[in-house]
């Protein structure tokens, strides 16, 4: 069954609602400029309250490994995402994290750059100028049609404009162990929506690992 994380989380309520719908991580943008930005004394207070099987996991864009690991170890993070330009030798800094990189593709000649990292996971977003993830931009078929055919030494996270009427598709195109949503299930920039993470959650795991 396909894995589903729900990401943006900045507050306890949409943390709890996300696990109720069946939500297999939880994802924490410690990225200021972003509308979802969570202080790590917030996430960490979020976190403590959640059950110990859901993974939580912190997204980072550019930052130093020395705070992305101070913000691990004080929030108890399972995984840290890394979504700006961040090289293969920075991600290696960050060991012994679990580190998932984020790729934005605007063509297929931009997979080529993975097969330089060796991390956990590979996560694929749709490329917008200015913009490193929560766009709600969907990736085209044939981008993901071609992520699937990419050598990787990690987990495959889709993500790009996923909602509960496109993930069945996407799934089915990428073939990925998870998939990654934010902004298709909010009612506003930063706040979830109960119903829409429920649909999310519950189209997403109808779709085998492989189909």
């Amino acid at each position: 069954m396909v894995k589903v994380k729900i990401c943006g989380i900045t507050n306890l309520d949409d943390a709890r609602e996300a696990v109720k719908a069946g939500a297999d991580a939880v994802g924490f943008v410690f990225h200021r400029p972003s509308p979802r930005y969570v202080a790590p004394s917030r996430a960490r207070q979020i976190i403590r309250s959640l059950p110990v099987g859901v993974k939580k996991i912190g997204v980072f864009v550019n930052a130093k490994p020395a705070r992305i690991k101070l913000i691990a170890a004080r929030c108890s993070l399972d995984m840290v995402q890394l979504h700006g330009t961040e090289s293969a030798r920075a991600c290696g800094r960050c060991w012994p994290l679990k580190v998932i990189k984020a790729f934005r593709l605007r063509r297929q000649e931009d997979l080529a750059r993975v097969a330089g990292y060796r991390t956990f996971g590979y996560l694929f977003d749709a490329y917008v100028p200015g913009r490193p993830g929560g766009t709600g931009t969907t990736l085209p078929r044939g981008l993901r049609c071609a992520i699937r055919r990419v050598r990787l030494h990690g987990e495959v996270f889709l993500s790009g404009g996923l909602n509960a009427r496109n993930v069945r598709a996407a799934i089915r195109s990428a073939r990925p162990q998870w998939v990654d949503v934010s902004s298709s299930v909010e009612s506003s920039p930063g706040k979830k929506d109960s119903r829409k993470m429920a649909a999310f959650v519950r189209v997403a795991k109808r779709m085998p690992l492989e189909s």
